[in-house]
């Protein structure tokens, strides 16, 4: 059997007495889309951040492609990664969220290449051409000189995902990518992860765009409260949802 590229088991979290995740467990197969839905406070966004390890779960595990994240055996137990390897294990999943987080003082192409030179060692030649054709396939081409605040905030978005795809990953993550913007601006963001996810690109999309969801995702989780409630086909998003409370969830956005 295939090893799943993304295999979360078990995963629990607490932030002081507030458990947000209890024992939440799904796979994901390379190539997949996956969608994450529920109410807010239901521990969407801290799932995902427990996936690359920017909050280290309290129980469970996550393997990206078989490898174990954030540990390594150690005698009869594990060990933390080093700091070092562990961003170097970070950057197999890009992470685009919900404020852009773009570095205000460098222009866009500057954003998008640091990361390569930088971290990842790469020729800046390599960075720079493989940076300007991202921008070319998110639709900002033009933009390469210019900086953050000179953008729209679809426009920053597109960026976010083009710096997160500048990384190589095997898969991105997305932390409701259009809560923040305009109405307007939304479908452009939709309409860029709707070609990455053609594409092939393993996504999973926390996001309240349940028509977007049903159309372009393979597979949705829905959570409450912490608790993974239903995994079924995206398909299924309607009031054919296996679940009742997913179903009274999407008769009230629908």
């Amino acid at each position: 059997m295939s090893i799943p590229l993304i295999a979360a088991l078990d995963i629990s979290k607490s932030f002081g007495g507030n458990k947000v995740l209890h024992s939440v467990s799904f796979e994901v197969e390379r190539g997949e889309a996956l969608c994450i839905l529920g109410p807010s406070g239901s521990g969407k966004s801290t799932l995902l951040r427990c996936l690359n390890m920017l909050e280290r779960p309290d129980e469970g595990a996550v393997f990206l492609d078989g490898e174990l994240m954030g540990y390594r055996p150690h005698g009869r137990g594990i060990r933390e990664l080093h700091d070092r390897v562990e961003s170097q294990q970070r950057q197999r999943l890009g992470m685009v969220f919900q404020q852009f987080n773009l570095f205000p003082h460098m222009t866009v192409l500057e954003n998008l290449t640091v990361g390569p030179a930088r971290v990842q060692r790469r020729e800046r030649a390599v960075a720079v051409k493989e940076a300007l054709a991202l921008l070319d396939r998110v639709g900002l081409s033009e933009k390469a000189g210019s900086f953050p605040a000179q953008l729209s905030g679809g426009q920053q978005q597109r960026v976010a995902i083009a710096r997160a795809l500048a990384m190589r990953p095997e898969a991105i993550l997305f932390d409701e990518p259009t809560s923040a913007l305009d109405p307007e601006m939304v479908s452009e963001v939709l309409q860029v992860i709707r070609e990455l996810v053609r594409d092939g690109m393993t996504s999973i999309i926390v996001t309240h765009e349940v028509g977007f969801a049903r159309e372009v995702c393979d597979r949705f989780l829905f959570m409450e409260d912490g608790v993974l409630v239903e995994d079924g086909p995206a398909s299924t998003l309607n009031d054919s949802a296996a679940h009742a409370r997913t179903r009274a969830f999407l008769a009230k956005v629908l």
